[in-house]
């Protein structure tokens, strides 16, 4: 029998606050991420902005000794796996630790390690690189960093689809558990900020110089972020049985690939209708269940006019009566972890009934013409909430998160 599937932990760490609470907080009243970018010089570049997470000491939440031989990306996986672990009341030492298992979407992965590998090659020479910094590089020690770190012994994946990768990780682990794979998964995204990201986004001509305006007539790009974020999943007779808070139940997702184009979606939204309407059938529910879309609404002016023409596709009418927004207003875009923060909003919004604002709206788009919920958040009865994450590459998902109700 296939099992249900909760959310019973939540860990962030982000641009506008770490932990469940104070970005919660943060979300709603429309705080934004955006600072200039003090990681590495941008000087030589045309623009100097970007959301970076800027209350994280690593040694807060790792102990061990191994801080300084982990990359960014697992320092802040590791941090928000704990935040999730603690938030839902697991005690690892009472898990069988082959039943809990570790799912991980990323774009770049320890892409900071590589970046440093590259300045030292071509400022002096390839025979002054550690050749420890080579191992710590691949994307996959990111979910075995985290095993490491707490013990897990369970099923490990990385899944680097880019932008979606964190709803492609979490809809793996739900697999593994409504299939009895697995009793436990820590489910998300990280990514660190990444030169590659902010030169190459910038070299398209897609990140604005100053802030983020989905669905604004004048929106101007995106603007790179970083960032974790994990959620603790089990089934709900587990949940049930040890008292733990139940905040979210997923109950289903849709993937799909345009192939159109490595970077812009189809124009008609193809791609991305296609991923809506198989979310919608893998969960059982009609276009007029839903309430709100947490949408992946990046600011460029292909992504949100697709984005919008899909979802009247798919809606039709009731598209009209949709709350939408866009939370990467305030984040900017968080690459890999994007799509699993933004499923930890969706599993608050369901919980609390209320949608988190698209700040930075001011001026109506003819050609995006839904409710996306301009600049002050909303109270409004959510029963069942989509989360859309769109990728480079064609890549696109959606998943299905539903207030729980015994």
């Amino acid at each position: 029998m296939e099992r249900r599937v909760v959310v019973t932990g939540l860990g962030v760490i982000t641009p506008i606050g770490s932990g469940k609470d104070k970005f919660w907080k943060a979300l709603l009243e429309g705080k934004s991420g955006v600072g200039e970018v003090t990681c590495f010089d941008t000087s030589g570049h045309k623009v100097h902005r970007g959301t970076e997470v800027r209350d994280f000491n690593p040694r807060d939440y790792i102990k061990n000794g191994t801080v300084d031989q982990l990359g960014k990306g697992s320092q802040m996986a590791i941090a928000a796996t704990k935040l999730a672990l603690m938030d839902g009341g697991l005690g690892l030492a009472e898990v069988d630790p082959t039943r809990i298992g570790v799912s991980v979407g990323t774009t770049g992965g320890e892409i900071q390690i590589l970046e440093k590998i590259n300045l030292i090659r071509y400022g002096q020479d390839e025979d002054h690189v550690d050749i420890g910094l080579f191992l710590r590089h691949p994307c996959n020690n990111i979910p075995s960093n985290i095993a490491r770190e707490f013990g897990l012994k369970g099923p490990n994946i990385i899944i680097p689809t880019a932008c979606a990768a964190g709803n492609y990780a979490i809809g793996y682990a739900y697999d593994l558990i409504k299939l009895g794979r697995a009793d436990y998964m820590l489910a998300g995204g990280a990514d660190p900020f990444s030169k590659v990201a902010f030169i190459g986004f910038g070299r398209l001509g897609a990140v604005a110089p100053d802030i983020c305006q989905p669905f604004d007539k004048n929106r101007k790009g995106m603007l790179v972020g970083e960032g974790a974020g994990i959620l603790l999943l089990e089934p709900l007779d587990n949940a049930l049985k040890r008292g733990a808070t139940i905040y979210a139940e997923i109950i289903g997702y849709g993937l799909s690939c345009d192939g159109y184009h490595i970077t812009i979606p189809h124009p008609e939204g193809d791609g991305v209708a296609s991923s809506l309407r198989k979310a919608l059938k893998n969960a059982d529910i009609t276009p007029e269940d839903v309430q709100y879309i947490n949408a992946h609404g990046t600011g460029t002016v292909a992504n949100d006019r697709a984005e919008t023409i899909s979802i009247k596709k798919v809606f039709g009418d009731h598209a009209r009566k949709l709350l939408v927004s866009s939370i990467k207003s305030m984040m900017g875009h968080t690459m890999g972890a994007a799509s699993a923060i933004e499923t930890v909003t969706c599993a608050l919004v369901v919980k609390h009934d209320v949608v988190p604002p698209t700040i930075n709206y001011q001026t109506k788009d003819p050609e995006c013409d839904l409710d996306y919920v301009p600049n002050v958040k909303r109270e409004h009865p959510v029963n069942i909430a989509l989360n859309t994450a769109y990728a480079f590459g064609g890549n696109n998902s959606c998943l299905v998160i539903k207030k729980f109700l015994n």
